[in-house]
């Protein structure tokens, strides 16, 4: 599909509709091919605050980050067996040819050595490692968060540390943050509603959206996915709805009650 007219943009659109605007019989995927080679630069036992402004350094600089991530103390370990209990790890990135990778590798390190204890590491270990922030391993079902809540967060990557730190303060909570700080992955403690005033709350405070990926079927019935919409927005949700779906057969009521 190839947006070249006024008017929606379909693409972004119905990527986003979770199957309420459209039905898609042919998808067409354009890939890059897989660098060369990569390297893990990773700095220890930053606070989640310091991580951000680290992160954010890295990812305006020249060495052309192409991932930014951190885990923070608890989290650290279950993905870095070698780093110890206790130490937090803020992770970045570097792929390509491999003169490139080396060349930009150590131009970062120069740039965060300021920031704390440096660690290199290697292909194989980078790519585990950003699998497994990618699949959100620590918080994965058959681990021992496995009945825990599971939120998905996306604001500026600046807010990452004050809205986690906003639920934090409400409930016990353990945090993820990828995309430079601007993607937060959030287990919570159990609860009535799955933590879901607490989260929309900070999501409020901090602007964003959080949609809830996990909970039991009961919570998951009785709390909404999404963020609610409210005024000019939500009267837009259900314009576009009905533009696409007059008729309102494709998954009513999948993002939203009555849309």
């Amino acid at each position: 599909m190839v947006k070249n007219v006024t008017g929606y943009d379909l693409c972004k659109l119905l990527a986003g509709s979770w199957g309420t605007l459209a039905a898609l019989t042919e998808v067409t995927i354009k890939v890059l091919p897989r660098a060369e080679t990569e390297m893990t630069i990773v700095v220890q036992d930053l606070s989640d605050a310091r991580a951000i402004e680290a992160m954010a350094a890295a990812m305006g600089s020249s060495c052309d980050v192409s991932g930014a991530a951190h885990l923070p103390s608890r989290i650290a370990p279950q993905v870095m067996p070698g780093l110890g209990a206790g130490h937090a790890a803020t992770v970045f990135r570097l792929e390509g040819v491999e003169p490139s990778v080396v060349h930009r590798g150590r131009a970062l390190s120069e740039m965060m050595k300021s920031q704390g204890t440096l660690a290199m590491i290697d292909p194989p270990r980078s790519r585990n490692l950003w699998r497994a922030i990618r699949d959100v391993t620590p918080f994965a079902a058959s681990g021992p968060a496995g009945t825990y809540p599971v939120w998905r967060i996306s604001t500026a990557p600046v807010n990452g540390a004050e809205l986690a730190r906003l639920i934090a303060d409400k409930i016990d909570a353990e945090f993820i943050y990828d995309w430079g700080g601007g993607l937060i992955w959030a287990v919570l403690a159990p609860s009535e509603d799955a933590g879901e005033m607490i989260v929309r709350a900070a999501v409020e405070a901090c602007s964003g959206h959080a949609t809830l990926i996990r909970a039991p079927a009961a919570i998951r019935a009785m709390v909404p996915v999404f963020g609610p919409e409210e005024g000019a927005l939500a009267a837009l949700t259900a314009r576009v709805k009905e533009s696409f779906d007059p008729k309102g057969v494709l998954n009513p009521g999948r993002m939203w009650a009555g849309v």
